[in-house]
């Protein structure tokens, strides 16, 4: 057994161990149907992303983008300064507070990403109403939370400088469950404007969804299962299950089948090693069919979250080592029958190996099929009239029909403008809001970094695969996937984004959508 494997079953015996010694999981369910265990048991559990949520929940998102963002097609609807907007103002116990995020529940916060270029302040979290907040954190900085919280569900920015007046900031991940409200202030070291740069997920349960709000006595207890956790998402183990493999040469212009076992089932990982030249490679097409509806059809690049070129990406979902081998975690069920089938649309011949490892499923009424979306278009043009509506646009990564719930994005740029180009703000609108529900603050800002970083990097929530130039003039590309951050919808889902950039000029997009949805559901090309 190599190094390797020996730390994928550690980190699974230190997760099954936690749960199974603490007993938490099962007795909090008895009295709760969501509490910081339940979560915690969440994330990691896999085969929960290929099912709508039960019990339900909306997920939504707070932020600091401009105010003046009124309507779509009105005045200041590309409007920038996106680190100046907050909830509201208020007083208590004799100090101002800048409200970031005030909510009612029964709900959870599943992400906050923050950055500024002056850390000092004083953040409050108050829940269920309280008078005086459960924690305080003596900074604008997500780090200096007063419990110890490890990597895999603490993202530091590249950019990040620890210096309290130092630029740069973070992605928290850690779960904090509320049963009747959470706010979230911040109290100015001074009248001074300085930018403040924030996203707040959450989600928001079903009326009557027991929910035990988070504690920090609560949070000490369950340190081992914490820890399990973060190990577990740094180090993704391998699925275990019955094995199937099949070797092919596929030449030009050809296409191979892999037919799986009989269902109900589910593919719990898959595995392609492929040998040709760099080129071919990466236009092999991978396409998947379960019962009998074509689900999947896209680039093997793209599928693997690494995007042109194909370059190197290590998350908690997928995997590419860089030069042909790429691995599949997301769960993948069928009620009677699938395929995978790949279609050599190059002029060379591939050799393709395929390791599928499947599983039993049981298919319900929440059961949904595993789906990827692929939209490109070159020559868009990018503006930087950042607070003119004269050549600003949004362009459309997705949109979805039917029920669902979104959990990945990539997104992969040729850049021809000679500076940064992700100065634009997602737009992403569930079942058919007029005003978004999750409005951003900066391309870069949703894919879980800071400050236009053109570096590559990697983190169990995705990372940037490529980064070629300083300027970030050429190719690009940023992945990011989500676990208790997902986003179901019933109906649709449109996701949108600005196209503003540093200098006028054009980039080309290959944006690719990793879903979930019921028999029918479909992306479309609008």
């Amino acid at each position: 057994m190599n190094n390797t494997m020996k730390k994928n079953v550690l980190y699974i015996g230190l997760i099954l161990l936690a749960v199974s010694c603490s007993e938490i999981g099962k007795k909090n369910k008895m009295a709760e149907d969501v509490t910081l265990a339940s979560l915690l048991e969440e994330m990691t559990d896999r085969e929960a992303m290929a099912r709508f949520p039960s019990p339900d929940y909306t997920q939504s998102q707070v932020s600091s983008y401009d105010r003046r963002s009124i309507a779509k097609g009105q005045p200041g609807w590309f409007a920038n300064n996106d680190g100046a907007g907050y909830v509201r103002m208020d007083s208590s116990a004799g100090r101002k507070e800048k409200v970031l995020f005030d909510e009612t529940g029964p709900g959870a916060i599943t992400r906050i990403w923050m950055t500024t270029n002056d850390k000092r302040g004083k953040m409050r979290f108050y829940f269920d109403r309280e008078k005086d907040p459960s924690f305080v954190i003596p900074a604008y900085d997500m780090r200096r939370i007063p419990f110890d919280v490890p990597e895999g569900l603490s993202l530091t920015h590249t950019h990040y400088v620890s210096d309290i007046n130092g630029v740069g900031g973070n992605t928290f991940f850690l779960p904090l469950p509320y049963s009747k409200s959470c706010k979230i202030t911040l109290e100015e070291p001074d009248s001074e404007f300085r930018p403040r740069y924030y996203q707040i997920n959450y989600r928001t349960y079903r009326t009557g969804t027991k929910v035990r709000t988070f504690t920090v006595q609560e949070y000490d207890s369950l340190k081992s299962i914490v820890s399990a956790v973060s190990g577990g998402l740094c180090h993704p183990a391998d699925a275990v299950g019955k094995l199937k493999e099949e070797e092919s040469l596929i030449g030009a212009g050809s296409e191979v089948s892999f037919d799986l076992p009989a269902g109900p089932g589910q593919v719990s990982q898959v595995t392609f090693s492929l040998k040709a030249d760099s080129i071919a490679i990466e236009k092999l097409l991978v396409k998947a069919v379960f019962d009998g509806e074509e689900t999947v059809d896209v680039p093997i690049g793209h599928l693997a979250g690494a995007g042109i070129g194909m370059p190197k990406v290590s998350c908690w979902w997928t995997a590419c080592d860089g030069v042909g081998t790429v691995t599949l975690r997301f769960p993948m069920p069928y009620r009677k029958t699938g395929k995978l089938i790949l279609v050599n649309d190059s002029n060379s011949v591939i050799d393709a190996k395929i390791a599928v490892v499947t599983n039993d499923f049981i298919w319900d009424s929440n059961a949904m099929y595993f789906h990827v979306s692929y939209r490109a278009e070159e020559g868009i043009p990018e503006d930087n009239g950042r607070n003119s509506e004269d050549g600003l646009i949004d362009w459309n990564l997705a949109t979805l029909q039917g029920r669902g719930k979104l959990v990945g994005t990539l997104l992969s740029v040729n850049n021809h403008t000679p500076a940064w180009y992700g100065e634009g703000d997602e737009k992403i609108y569930v079942d058919g809001e007029s005003f978004p529900s999750h409005f951003g603050t900066g391309t870069e800002d949703y894919f879980n970094c800071s400050w236009a970083p053109i570096v590559t990097f990697y983190t169990p929530w995705g990372g940037a695969p490529r980064a070629d130039e300083e300027t970030s003039h050429g190719y690009n590309a940023f992945f990011r996937t989500r676990i208790l951050d997902d986003i179901p919808f019933k109906k649709s889902l449109v996701f949108d984004i600005e196209m503003i950039s540093w200098e006028k000029g054009v980039s080309d997009y290959y944006a690719t959508t990793f879903w979930y949805g019921d028999a029918g559901a479909k992306a479309i090309d609008i």
